[in-house]
């Protein structure tokens, strides 16, 4: 590890950055130094415009890619290297209005129903029933499902803050016979090659890699053709709830969405909204010759 790099790594951890965000934005300066060939602290304001410009029309990467870069460079620049450039200042990545793949919940029981192995099958189906991100899923303890109030609490979600959200009767079941094939005091799906002992005595969970490649699986052996992913389960959970008429503040509140702007979003997605802007505009068309 460079020097730089391992000042920079330093930086975000008293920024107080999760690991997950320290390592995309590490990620992101090493392609804009293999790119340049040279160490990022040699990189010209010039040179730095010239990337972006790269990324955006040449590339044409997304905003969510661009977004990161501009945001590890800025922590680079503006707090690792103490440097004020303008050029940070002028790259906005194009706004995108992309509305999420939304999944019916007979298309999600269908792609659960293809995940064979029990601990990411039940870590998919616990993603979905409890409307959380692949990071929270993965990383839940045995510590964190609370039976006697049937609520399980996220810790260090999004932005580093808990909340507790329901706990289905049929999810608890789930996770105590998923338990009871490993037994691991700690972790709920512990990392191991599919061998009980190891599994038992791990001290770390599955990784995220492992459960994305999961639910790709069983999504092509469910010949569903949505362009789905592990966070698609959220998506359609948040819309569910929705759909059975829970009231927007508690989705808000189980998502652990900063603003009610976020929730709000899923309100038009729902299948009776549909329905029902249907029936009215069926009404007002009704008369025309």
């Amino acid at each position: 590890m460079t020097p730089l790099r391992k000042r920079m790594m330093e930086d975000m951890q008293l920024h107080g950055l999760s690991k997950g965000t320290q390592k995309t934005y590490a990620n992101a300066i090493r392609r804009l130094a293999e790119h340049y060939g040279k160490s990022p602290d040699r990189i010209t304001e010039e040179e730095l415009r010239q990337y972006f410009l790269y990324l955006t029309y040449e590339r044409q990467v997304g905003r969510s890619t661009c977004t990161i870069t501009l945001c590890a460079v800025k922590f680079l620049y503006e707090y690792t290297l103490q440097r004020e450039w303008p050029t940070l200042k002028l790259v906005r990545p194009p706004k995108e209005k992309k509305l999420p793949v939304i999944l019916s919940q007979e298309e999600v029981r269908q792609i659960l129903g293809h995940v064979y192995q029990l601990r990411y099958r039940v870590c998919l189906s616990t993603i979905y029933a409890c409307g959380l991100r692949i990071s929270e899923g993965r990383s839940l303890q045995v510590a964190d499902i609370d039976s006697a109030r049937m609520m399980v609490h996220v810790r260090k979600g999004k932005g580093a803050k808990d909340r507790y959200v329901p706990l289905p009767q049929n999810t608890l079941e789930q996770l105590r016979r998923c338990w009871a094939s490993h037994r691991n005091p700690v972790w709920l799906f512990p990392a191991g090659f599919h061998r009980r002992s190891l599994m038992a005595a791990s001290e770390t969970h599955i990784s995220g890699k492992s459960v994305w490649k999961a639910f790709r699986d069983a999504l092509q052996a469910s010949g569903i053709q949505k362009r789905a992913s592990v966070h698609t389960l959220r998506h359609s959970y948040a819309t569910h709830l929705l759909e059975v008429g829970i009231n927007l503040r508690l989705i808000q509140s189980y998502l652990g969405h900063h603003s009610m702007r976020t929730t709000t979003g899923y309100t038009h997605l729902t299948r009776r909204s549909e329905e029902l802007a249907g029936e009215a505009i069926d009404q007002l068309m009704a008369g025309l010759p």
